[in-house]
Order: C-alpha cells, then sequence, then structure tokens
C-alpha cells in the first residue's frame, strides 16, 4: 500500500463503527467512510471534543452538525496551502491521502532538466495534483465540471505562492475537452486523472466510470508526447480496483511506450497504532 505519511497538520486520530475521526490543523471533525466496519472502543478523546459531524441520511446524503468550526479554514502540505470548508456530500475540499501521488509526481518533474513538463489534470477538483505539480515546476492545464471547483482551486493556488505560474484553468466535460485537444493537435508530457464513480457535465453530459473509463485512457493516450513522463489514475469506485487500473493502463500505454506499470491502493496511518485506513487505489505508467 502507498502510504500518504508526511502530513503534519492532518491525520486520522481513530476510526470506529463507519466514522473516522481526523484532525484538520487545530479542528477535530467526525466523517463516515464506508471502509471502517469494524467496531472498537472510540476512547480518543476527539470522539467527545468534535468541532463537526456529517451525519449520513439512510435516505441518501446527509448534513453537517456544526459545533465551533469556522466557515473556512487552512492546512498546508509541505509548501502547499489549502483552503477548506465542510461542503456537502461530507467533503471539506481536500484528499489528503491524494499526498503520496503528489510526492511520487513532483520528485518525477523536478528531475527533468532541460524542458518544462507539460501536465494535464482532469477531474480535477480543488487542485491538490494541480498545485503540487506546479510546484515542482510544471505547467498545468487544469480541467473540472465544476466553476466553483475551479474557481477553489485558483484560490488555492494564490495561497500557495503560484498565481503567477503557468496554469491554465478550464471549465469543461472532461471527455469533450480531450477531444479538442486532439483535434488541436495539443499534446501533454503526463496525464493525472481523478474520475468520479457519476457524474454530469456542464451541459448535462453523463459519466459513469464502468462505461466511460476505458475509452477515455485510449482517448487521452492519444494526448501523449512522443516522450512522455508518467500517466496516472485514482479511484474510489469499489469495482475499480488497483489491478484493473494496471490492466488498463498496461494495454493502452505500456504497449506504446513501454515503461513500468504499477497499481496498489492507497491509504492513510491511523494514529497511535500499527494499522492503515485505505482510501481507494492509484495506477501509475511511468517512463524507464
Amino acid at each position: 500500500m502507498w502510504i500518504a505519511g508526511d502530513w503534519k497538520e492532518y491525520e486520522v486520530l481513530d476510526a470506529s463503527k463507519g466514522e473516522k475521526l481526523e484532525r484538520w490543523g487545530s479542528f477535530i471533525l467526525v466523517r463516515p467512510d464506508p471502509q471502517v466496519i469494524w467496531d472498537t472502543p472510540k476512547n480518543n478523546e476527539g470522539w467527545r471534543k468534535m468541532n463537526a459531524h456529517y451525519h449520513r441520511s439512510s435516505k441518501g446524503g446527509g448534513e453537517w452538525e456544526i459545533f465551533n468550526l469556522p466557515r473556512q479554514w487552512d492546512v498546508h502540505y509541505k509548501e502547499l496551502t489549502f483552503h477548506l470548508q465542510p461542503f456537502s456530500f461530507k467533503h471539506t475540499g481536500l484528499f489528503p491521502e491524494q499526498a503520496v501521488n503528489w510526492d511520487w509526481f513532483s520528485e518525477k518533474i523536478r528531475r527533468e532538466k532541460g524542458r518544462q513538463v507539460k501536465v494535464l489534470n482532469l477531474f480535477a477538483y480543488t487542485g491538490g495534483a494541480t498545485l503540487a505539480a506546479a510546484k515542482a515546476g510544471a505547467a498545468v492545464t487544469h480541467v473540472d465540471a465544476s466553476k466553483g471547483m475551479v474557481t477553489w482551486a485558483k484560490e488555492n493556488a494564490k495561497a500557495s505562492g503560484l498565481g503567477d505560474m503557468p496554469i491554465r484553468y478550464i471549465v469543461d466535460d472532461c471527455i469533450k475537452f480531450v477531444e479538442r485537444e486532439i483535434r488541436r493537435g495539443n499534446k501533454y508530457d503526463a496525464i493525472i486523472m481523478d474520475p468520479p464513480s457519476y457524474g454530469r457535465g456542464p451541459k448535462g453530459e453523463v459519466w459513469k466510470i464502468e462505461d466511460c473509463i476505458h475509452p477515455f485512457i485510449k482517448l487521452c493516450v492519444q494526448l501523449l508526447s512522443d516522450n512522455p513522463l508518467f500517466f496516472l489514475i485514482n479511484s474510489y469506485t469499489t469495482g475499480l480496483q488497483a489491478g484493473v487500473l494496471s490492466y488498463m493502463i498496461a494495454k493502452e500505454i505500456k504497449n506504446k511506450y513501454h515503461g513500468v506499470v504499477t497499481s496498489d491502493e492507497i491509504g492513510l496511518p491511523v494514529k497511535n497504532s500499527d494499522l492503515v485506513l485505505p482510501c481507494g487505489a492509484s495506477g501509475r505508467w511511468e517512463r524507464n
């Protein structure tokens, strides 16, 4: 498992009975997590001193119960700054487990000498991967169907001192954007994607990952440059496990560019234990 263990301002304090207890900076949140099927004693005092608690509804969705939490606050990861707030559907605007991928590709970007790596970040959300790639020196194109998320990403970039970096922000359906880039003849040295299980584009375009992901990978391969650096897919969908990611990446990318394919679960360490909370999977292709 690839573990995001370098956080200073975020940690999983405990997990039990379908929920995880997290510290985000100086604030304690309780959020549901479908991976947490075990029933262990909730001894950590944070369970009794939480700042906010997201309650999932039996009818779907849910809502936040706020005790003492600001509308917005910041956390930092190394040189990056992220604005947080309690979004609907339990989110805060950041997936901290992705830091293990940020570190992986940032090192690759920094090692490239004599060229600026062009990175395409698809389903880019609030820009964690965008910021990490830009901080490493890449020119990044950030694409997401939500105007609000793209605006949030711009604010995170500014807070991280990246307001003047070559980041191109696009509000669009990712499939349509990739199709246009192919017609334009644009190429990228690296592609990152974090596709949802289900979603809709700005004009009602439907994305269902089981039907769309493999054709989309095929499409994206057409955007890779003659000397690509890496290709990264993140998945939080139960049926899209690490081995499935490896198979698709190997068939569509390794067969053409050779290189190395790896995949694994990603996770977050749980404080004061030797346990790791699984948080989805990632598939990686990298140049030899």
